[in-house]
C-alpha cells in the first residue's frame, strides 16, 4: 500500500505533512511520488489566502475520475482549510468521493480514521475538534528536508489580527514542554541534521500558557547549546513581543543565524491599528534599531500586505517608506485576501482589485531593488553556505547562507549536508553564484 501527500502553505504544514507521513508509515504504507499510483492521497491544506483554497479545491476535484477508476483508493483532506468553519460541509457537498476529513487539532487520529473507513460504511469519515486539548507528542515524522529539520515549539495564536484566519483554525496558543523541544533538537543534531528551525505562529510568546517552563530566549539559548556544528533559525516573531533579551541571545550564540523574520504588514499606523497588530511604525523601527545595535549586519526579512480595507495612497506610501528605512534583505508581499469569519472581512472600504494590483507591483519593484542591493555586498567575497539540494535544471548544487541567500555552485560529487565556503562571482536577484573556495 502506498501514500502520496499534497502539501499547501507554510513550513508548519510542511512539517505536519512529515508527521502525516510518519503515521502512514506506521500503518504499513510506503511513499509514492506518482499521485495516480497511490492507495491513499492526503491533502494537507491551507486557508490563509483565497488562492490557496482555490488551488486545493481544484486539485481535489481533479481526482474524481481517478477515484471512479481505482477501487479502494482513499482520499483524505486535512489541515487548515478542513478546520475552517463550514468547509467540511462544503467538501462533503462538492466532493462526495472524499473519504476522510480531519482538522488541525486531531492530526494524530489519522491512523484511526483510516481504520474506520477501511472497516466499511458509506460516506465520509469526518472528525473535527473545536480546539487542541494537548500538544502532539510521540509521532515520529518522516523528515523530507535533510539537512534541514523543523521543530514545533508552540501551536495556535492568541493575537487575532483582523485579517488572519489562523486563530480560528489553529486555536489558542499551546506550548510544548521545553524538555520535549530540547530532546527533539538534540536528537536531530546527533542524527546529522545541520539546520533546525523552531516553528510557531508566534515564537516570541512561547510559554504564554505556562506549559513550556521557560520563555523563548531561554529556550533558544538551550537549543543552541548542543555540541556539533549546526544552525538554528526560528519563525515567526511578532513585533509586539520582540525583546532585548532575544537580541542578546542571538548575539552571544554563533549557532543562531543572523537573520530575523519580523512581519511588519504595513508602514501606516492607521492600518496597523485596523489590523490589530498592537505596535506602531515607530516601535517596529525601534525593534530593528535595537537588533542592529546588538548585531550589526543582521539581515531582516518581513511580510507586507497591500490593499487592506480603506488603505489610501498615503497609507501605501508609508509602507514604501518603511521598506526604504528598514532596509529589509527581502520581503514576502501579498494582496489582502478577505477571510470569512475575520473582522476585516466585514470592514467597509474594500480596495478595487486594479488598485491593489498596481500597488503590489510598485512594492515588489522596491523590494527587489533592496534585495539586489543586499545580494551585491556578497559579490567578490566568500560566504558560508549549507548545501541543501541539487537543481536539475541548472545542473548546480544549492544552499543558503545564514542570511538566507541561496548560493549555487558546481561540484563533481554530492555535497548535500556539507557546510562550504562559496566564492561569489555573480549575483542574480536574491541568488548568489560562484565556486567552492579551497
Amino acid at each position: 500500500m502506498k501514500y502520496h501527500i499534497v502539501t499547501y502553505g507554510c513550513q508548519m504544514n510542511v512539517h505536519e505533512s512529515e508527521k502525516i507521513a510518519g503515521i502512514l508509515r506506521a500503518k504499513g504504507y510506503e511513499e509514492e511520488s506518482a499521485i495516480g499510483d497511490a492507495d491513499i492521497i492526503v491533502f494537507n491544506t491551507c486557508c490563509i489566502r483565497e488562492n490557496a483554497e482555490n488551488h486545493a479545491f481544484g486539485n481535489i476535484g481533479a481526482l474524481k475520475k481517478l477515484k471512479r477508476q481505482k477501487r479502494g483508493l482513499l482520499i483524505a483532506v486535512g489541515g487548515c482549510m478542513a478546520q475552517e468553519e463550514g468547509k467540511a460541509a462544503l467538501l462533503r457537498e462538492k466532493f462526495s468521493f472524499v473519504d476522510i476529513v480531519f482538522g488541525t487539532h486531531n492530526l494524530s487520529e489519522l491512523g484511526e480514521l483510516i481504520e474506520r473507513k477501511r472497516a466499511g460504511g458509506r460516506g465520509a469519515v469526518i472528525s473535527l475538534l473545536p480546539e487542541r486539548l494537548r500538544t502532539e507528542e510521540g509521532i515520529e515524522p518522516i523528515r523530507t528536508s535533510y539537512p534541514n529539520a523543523w521543530v514545533n515549539i508552540n501551536y495556535g495564536c492568541n493575537n487575532f489580527c483582523t485579517y488572519c484566519i489562523v486563530p480560528y483554525v489553529r486555536g489558542r496558543e499551546r506550548s510544548r514542554r521545553a524538555e520535549d523541544v530540547l530532546s527533539e533538537v538534540g536528537s536531530l543534531v546527533r542524527e546529522g541534521y545541520r539546520e533546525i528551525t523552531l516553528l510557531g505562529q508566534n515564537v516570541n510568546s512561547y510559554n504564554s500558557d505556562g506549559a513550556g517552563g521557560m520563555d523563548f530566549p531561554a529556550l533558544l539559548e538551550r537549543a543552541a547549546s548542543f555540541p556539533g556544528k549546526y544552525r538554528l533559525r526560528f519563525m515567526t516573531s511578532h513585533p509586539k513581543d520582540f525583546s532585548a533579551e532575544l537580541c542578546r541571545v542571538m548575539k552571544r550564540n554563533e549557532k543562531i543565524c543572523n537573520l530575523l523574520h519580523l512581519p511588519a504588514q504595513s508602514g501606516s499606523d492607521r492600518i496597523l491599528s485596523l489590523m490589530n497588530r498592537r505596535y506602531t511604525r515607530e516601535k517596529y523601527l525601534e525593534n530593528l534599531q535595537m537588533l542592529r545595535e546588538e548585531i550589526p549586519g543582521c539581515a531582516v526579512t518581513t511580510d507586507l500586505i497591500v490593499g487592506f480595507p480603506t488603505e489610501t495612497e498615503e497609507d501605501f506610501e508609508q509602507t514604501l517608506s518603511l521598506v526604504r528605512e528598514a532596509d529589509f534583505a527581502t520581503a514576502f508581499t501579498f494582496v489582502y485576501s478577505p477571510r470569512t469569519g475575520t473582522r476585516a472581512a466585514e470592514m467597509e472600504g474594500r480596495i478595487p482589485d486594479e488598485v491593489s494590483r498596481e500597488r503590489i507591483m510598485r512594492l515588489i519593484a522596491l523590494v527587489n531593488e533592496n534585495a539586489r542591493r543586499a545580494s551585491a555586498r556578497f559579490l567578490g567575497g566568500e560566504t558560508e553556505i549549507l548545501c541543501e539540494d541539487f537543481d536539475q535544471k541548472k545542473g548546480l548544487y544549492l544552499g543558503r547562507n545564514e542570511e538566507g541567500r541561496m548560493g549555487y555552485f558546481a561540484s563533481d560529487r554530492n555535497r548535500i549536508g556539507e557546510f562550504l565556503r562559496l566564492k561569489v562571482d555573480r549575483i542574480s536577484g536574491v541568488s548568489l553564484f560562484g565556486e567552492i573556495a579551497d
